[in-house]
């Protein structure tokens, strides 16, 4: 019996990873401590404390996820019941950090009914905050603790298979709609002048709002097709690893843009959503994992071709 080949670079690219959430949401959760100025309103309070515990709880995740990597690699492999332990402690952790947006979201929408301000600004402030955070809180929460029942030991692969591609189809249309919600509240601030006379940022709303949705539909509808696998085997790892790695490219490419062109038509709420307040930017390293998984042969190819 010959020993079976391991996958180095898709190891060493999920530890990569994996790091790289540990360690940016590490630096933001000890950032927004230090910085954080007086809790001076009960807005504050009921919003920014929760969010500051589910930042710890993603940290603890992010630390989880290196660790059981590193066994990976040292030891080579974990055993079942090792790998799903670490893996629900990583889902349940991750479960918490978006439950902790849900009062930025309950919050923004009693302001939105009852605050006496100007149309644009509510407007603003509803696809800006209070939509995605209403959004993410509820739905990646809801599909994530599923997908923490589904990890159990007791139960078979095929329900884990499941809401693992929908928990990810889920984030797509996370990323989407924060960041086209930021786009939208920068035209209403700018002007339409803001995208049609710049280049950069025409290319940006539109690799966003256009892009993402695609991208989006694209992984649901790969999502429909995978549902009843039974093994991770029979998963489409090539699909996998498209997906995942074109979500890096597109938060790796806005950071390009911005060292290399800046703000371009000066600074506004893309830019310091972007770079002030965008806890997803350790997504630019997904493609050390998506690409090793685009190259990868399929377990089912290769059993065709002997």
């Amino acid at each position: 019996m010959t020993e079976r080949k391991i996958d180095w670079p898709l190891r060493v690219g999920f530890l990569f990873v994996s790091f790289a959430l540990f360690s940016y949401m590490l630096y933001e959760f000890i950032n927004g401590f230090i910085n954080r100025g007086p809790l001076e309103f009960l807005f504050i309070y009921l919003t920014d404390i929760p969010q500051g515990v589910g930042m710890a709880f993603r940290t603890a995740a992010g630390l989880i996820a290196v660790i059981t990597f590193v066994f990976y690699i040292v030891r080579k492999d974990l055993s079942k019941s090792e790998a799903l332990m670490a893996a629900r402690l990583a889902v349940f952790f991750e479960a918490i950090y978006w439950l902790s947006f849900l009062m930025s979201g309950i919050l923004g929408l009693y302001g939105f009914t009852t605050v006496s301000s100007s149309l644009n600004a509510q407007i603003s402030g509803f696809v800006e905050n209070t939509l995605p955070c209403l959004f993410q809180s509820i739905a990646l929460t809801a599909v994530l603790v599923k997908l923490f029942i589904e990890l159990s030991p007791k139960k078979s692969a095929r329900g884990a298979i499941k809401w693992g591609l929908i928990s990810g189809t889920v984030y797509v249309f996370v990323f989407w709609l924060n960041n086209t919600g930021n786009w939208i509240a920068t035209i209403i601030e700018k002007g339409m002048d803001y995208i049609i006379l710049y280049p950069a940022n025409l290319l940006s709303f539109l690799v966003t709002s256009v892009g993402l949705l695609l991208l989006g539909l694209y992984a649901a509808y790969f999502t429909k097709k995978s549902i009843g696998l039974d093994t991770l085997e029979k998963v489409n790892m090539h699909t996998v690893g498209i997906i995942v790695t074109l979500v890096g490219l597109y938060f790796l490419g806005h950071y390009v843009m911005w060292l290399f062109l800046g703000s371009v038509g000066g600074w506004g709420t893309w830019y310091a959503w972007l770079l002030g307040h965008n806890l997803d930017l350790w997504a630019m390293s997904l493609p050390f994992a998506g690409l090793p998984l685009l190259f990868r042969p399929n377990a089912l190819d290769s059993a065709a071709k002997q």
